[in-house]
């Protein structure tokens, strides 16, 4: 009544060596993970500048306001 594994434990075991063997900070050991962990937040911090900047200049010369 034992369940199958997911993967097969040789790929299992070449995927641990490969990790151990990387001198990277944990989150960044994969081959997509700068695109999640650098590239992502970047974009959202400057997108979040750029309207809080925006907001700022509206709102200094009275741009955008409802009636």
């Amino acid at each position: 009544m034992s369940e199958s594994p997911f993967r097969p434990r040789e790929k299992l075991v070449e995927k641990q060596k490969h990790f151990q063997n990387v001198h990277k900070y944990t989150h960044l050991k994969g081959p997509m993970d700068k695109i999640t962990s650098v590239v992502i937040p970047i974009a959202l911090a400057a997108s979040s500048v750029y309207l809080i900047g925006r907001g700022i200049y509206n709102l200094s010369h009275g741009i955008g306001k409802k009636e």
